[in-house]
């Protein structure tokens, strides 16, 4: 007799496009990866991050960095959102992992809405090496805790 495989993979409801879409909105910082371009292998960084005003995450980040240099060479990357709370299992947490393009934003029109959410960026917003990146999802993998796990499209993440 064949076993049935049962698909972890739930149905994405509204339930879960609302935790997703609430993780983007409240997240001040995200776990970033990429691609090295000197060696290929996956490189992740932590940076800031922002809801922009329709929703898309934002950072600022440095050309000197590592990671900008990798997004310039392939603008396909990947934010893990969401931080496990002070008590209790980790992994039972809420997160997303969001598969995305980046590209650069409009730093001087987004100034005022980036620092009403990371007001000590004054101090550099406005260096010439730094610019404003936004990050289009291409997809997303939810996970609403243990047991909850969804994919999500685009419109499901923007919507």
């Amino acid at each position: 007799m064949t076993e049935r495989k049962t698909d972890p993979i739930r149905p994405t409801d509204d339930e879960a496009r609302s935790l997703a879409r609430n993780l983007i909105s409240d997240a001040r910082f995200a776990a970033l990866g990429v691609i090295d371009p000197e060696t290929g292998a996956p490189m992740v960084t932590r940076i800031a991050l922002v809801p922009g005003p329709d929703g898309v995450p934002l950072t600022l980040i440095s050309s000197l960095s590592a990671h900008t240099g990798a997004l310039a060479a392939n603008p396909a990357c990947s934010l893990l959102i969401g931080e496990p709370g002070e008590k209790g299992d980790p992994l039972t947490h809420p997160r997303l992992t969001l598969q995305a393009h980046a590209e650069q934003a409009d730093k001087a029109m987004l100034k005022t809405h980036y620092l009403t959410h990371y007001p000590k960026a004054q101090l550099y917003y406005d260096f010439s090496d730094f610019g404003l990146f936004r990050f289009t999802p291409l997809a997303g993998l939810l996970n609403g805790g243990f047991g909850k796990a969804y994919r999500l499209t685009p419109g499901d993440l923007m919507g």
